[in-house]
């Protein structure tokens, strides 16, 4: 069997950068562990399968350890594949997905996506996120990831992170997260559980980061930059119990996989 394959880095214009999505299109749904074999062997941090449904797609993430309900790099990464490689004409479309619908519209090469808000709830900071994180954060809140908030942006690039500890923690991931010097906020994720230490540029992380960071900062645009090693800019917008998430992305690669 061939199936077609694209690496896109996501949140970034240049290749090298942001956040590096496999993605590939399907004429039907796999066996799920021929889907989960294919992203362990990409081994990026989500691997991206889309199925065309009537006007629409349905779409689905597998990091290399598991399938997860929502990404937000490897749904832009699979739109900009569809907008620039299978369906030219198009200005926007929907994909169906565990998280329900997810639309994305284009403006030019900006693409932005219409995400749920998860807002976060202030909690006790389990022994094991201050140990694994190796510095006592200013506030701890939690949604489907754990939020550790710092002072500064420096606090959050010097992190050292304990994953062997972080993937104690009952939740997927943690979001660690300060005012950023040249951006409204900066953030790093960590998920090692889910077979990703240190993911570059998350985009679900943000339906939390934005809601905290919108009342926080009373306002509802804001821009952001996720401080890994490659590192990405995403513009945000807080809109109730949804956000928008955009940014660009750049093509690295274009094959086909022989499983």
């Amino acid at each position: 069997m061939r199936i077609p394959i694209y690496q896109v880095d996501a949140f970034t214009g240049t290749v090298f950068s942001g956040n590096p999505a496999a993605v590939c299109p399907l004429d039907r749904w796999l066996a799920d562990p021929v889907l989960q074999a294919i992203a362990a062997e990409n081994n990026l941090s989500e691997t991206a399968y889309f199925v065309r449904n009537g006007d629409g797609y349905d779409l689905r993430w597998f990091t290399p350890a598991h399938e997860i309900d929502l990404c937000g790099h490897a749904t832009l990464a699979t739109a900009f594949v569809i907008f620039e490689r299978l369906d030219k004409n198009r200005l926007s479309l929907t994909f169906n997905t565990k998280s329900g619908p997810l639309t994305v519209r284009r403006e030019a090469a900006r693409l932005s996506m219409d995400f749920p808000a998860r807002p976060p709830e202030r909690c006790e900071a389990p022994p094991a996120l201050e140990s694994g994180l190796g510095k006592r954060p200013v506030e701890t809140w939690k949604a489907r990831d754990y939020m550790a908030v710092f002072a500064s942006e420096e606090d959050v690039r010097s992190l050292r992170p304990d994953m062997e500890k972080l993937a104690t923690l009952d939740l997927l991931g943690v979001i660690a997260t300060a005012p950023g010097t040249e951006k409204d906020f900066v953030s790093r994720f960590f998920a090692p559980r889910a077979g990703v230490p240190e993911d570059p540029v998350t985009g679900s992380s943000h339906c939390t980061l934005i809601p905290y960071w919108s009342k926080r900062l009373s306002r509802p645009r804001l821009s952001a930059r996720q401080v890994s090693a490659r590192g990405g800019d995403l513009d945000c917008e807080h809109r109730g119990d949804r956000v928008v998430i955009s940014g660009v992305a750049a093509l690295f690669l274009e094959g086909t996989i022989s499983v």
